[in-house]
């Protein structure tokens, strides 16, 4: 009986052609039976454009925002040297008081070229100002001088 197996299977020729079948059909550029998903090559220069489109659109709005951040750390860095510029001129001018942190005061800037600071405003003095008015300034925290208004 083992004899006529092997007779049979011996005499068991496949129809279908060796060079049409693949031995790993997963693994096919495109579909290997009739009712297979249809798989359409893809246009790889079209891919990469669209993906460089991107990249350089999301690169750019990232270089926005970053310029957009370094304009206002510019911005705060003038604030704060105009600070130390009023705070200075403040500091070697004379004061007949102890400034109070978060009171707002008046510099002002005499004939002979030296800055006063003030509890009295410009428009406190009446008709005639003895000093020319230079700014509105605030004591802040950290001792630093915050311009109000400047003339």
């Amino acid at each position: 009986m083992s004899q006529e197996n092997k007779n049979d299977q011996e005499e068991f020729i496949n129809p279908i052609d060796k060079d049409k079948v693949a031995e790993n059909p997963s693994i096919l550029p495109y579909a290997h039976t009739v009712g297979s998903a249809v798989i359409k090559p893809i246009d790889k220069g079209r891919v990469k454009g669209l993906a460089v489109s991107a990249m350089y659109e999301q690169t750019e709005m990232q270089m926005e925002q970053i310029r957009k951040q370094v304009d206002l750390l510019y911005q705060q860095a003038e604030k704060i040297r105009d600070r130390v510029h009023i705070s200075e001129s403040i500091y070697s001018a004379e004061i007949n008081f102890k400034p109070l942190i978060g009171h707002i005061y008046h510099l002002y800037l005499r004939k002979n070229g030296k800055h006063v600071l003030s509890m009295v405003g410009p428009n406190e003095w009446g008709k005639s100002t003895p000093y020319e008015f230079k700014a509105t300034v605030k004591l802040l925290s950290d001792h630093t001088w915050e311009t109000q208004e400047e003339n």
